[in-house]
């Protein structure tokens, strides 16, 4: 049996998307601080890029914030314009946050055991 498992992000964090202009933000706070080196080592800018890349974000900028264990992306680009723009439903990207919380990380089976269990 592995040591690591898959788990959706979700589980490890909650997360809360924002807009500025055609800017996105998205805060990633973990449930744990014990979550924060795994996903300090897993998603980063280049991940976070390759899970919006249908949104063709033109750059991705993680901001470690460890004292509170979060994080805090902004991707460039991804809001179709922006809320005065867009004419797509979700022209703020309040519901972007859920596109990143469907990824998984990889992380040891005992951390896994302190994640939010499965609904």
């Amino acid at each position: 049996m592995s040591d690591t498992v898959e788990i959706p992000l979700h589980r490890l964090v909650h997360a809360r998307a924002g807009d500025k202009g055609n800017r996105l933000n998205l805060a990633v706070i973990c449930h744990d601080p014990a979550f924060y080196p795994a996903l300090a080592a897993q998603l980063t800018a280049e991940r976070v890029a390759a899970i919006f890349a249908s949104r063709r974000p033109t750059k991705v900028v993680r901001y470690d914030l460890p004292k509170l264990h979060a994080f805090n992306f902004v991707l460039d680009d991804v809001l179709e314009g922006g809320v005065n723009a867009s004419l797509g439903l979700d022209g703020h990207g309040k519901g972007l946050s859920f596109l990143l919380l469907g990824a998984a990380l990889t992380v040891d089976r005992a951390l896994a055991a302190r994640a939010i269990p499965e609904q």
